[in-house]
């Protein structure tokens, strides 16, 4: 299975798949950070939520790359299940490096501002924070980006539906007083977090949220890839 992961992968940079969404990642991260300096745990609540249609999308494209023919040879040599798994996994890799950027970039062009005093701890809880925020956005845009590859919608069209509305779903029922907030992942409760005194316990709440909701649209990936067979 490390072979096909590592496969996949390869298909995706060889190909030039991968200029696309790491553009739209850098340009989007430009724009937001162009304004000005912001704390770390600010900047990187509302850097996680920018980046999850980046990354819902990346992991869309690198799935698609595989022809279908491929795809099910790789079925054949390693089992439906690791195939699928292999899929995700390496969608995983690719968002961590996203990941990555995302929080390298704005202390490349001076979007964060540094300690007020010595002794300032803001900077170790805010990357802490923002690191944090990152990881609970990574498992649902990955799911996103996965219910919306072809082989789970079968068309383009579909494809871009789901990305769209799972994208814009997410904020506007991540709003706070939205009526069904558990619809969507909790990008927009976790940014709210970082921006403020967050406790433990709601930390620890919003990351169960966000595995609970990235389980849910997985097993509806899963149950998509059977029906398409």
């Amino acid at each position: 299975m490390n072979a096909l992961i590592r496969m996949r992968l390869a298909g995706f940079l060889r190909t030039g798949r991968a200029i696309a969404p790491l553009l739209a990642g850098l340009v989007t991260l430009g724009l937001l950070y162009g304004g000005g300096r912001a704390q770390p745990a600010e900047a990187y609540g509302v850097s996680a939520v920018v980046l999850f249609p980046v990354i819902a999308w990346q992991t869309k494209i690198l799935l698609d790359v595989e022809p279908d023919v491929q795809r099910r040879l790789a079925q054949v040599a390693v089992g439906v299940a690791r195939e699928r798994l292999a899929g995700l996994l390496a969608a995983g890799v690719a968002a961590l490096v996203t990941v990555g950027v995302g929080l390298l970039f704005p202390w490349l062009v001076g979007g964060v501002s540094g300690p007020v005093e010595p002794g300032d701890r803001s900077i170790p809880v805010g990357l802490a924070l923002g690191l944090w925020a990152h990881l609970v956005a990574v498992p649902a845009a990955v799911a996103l980006g996965a219910l919306a590859s072809r082989a789970s919608v079968g068309g383009a069209g579909y494809g871009v539906a789901v990305l769209a509305l799972g994208g814009v779903g997410a904020v506007v029922l991540g709003l706070s007083g939205s009526v069904v907030p558990w619809l969507a992942p909790p990008i927009m409760a976790a940014a709210r977090a970082t921006g403020g005194d967050a406790a433990a316990l709601s930390l620890l709440g919003l990351t169960l949220w966000a595995v609970a909701w990235s389980a849910a649209v997985v097993g509806g990936y899963l149950w998509r890839r059977r029906a398409q067979g």
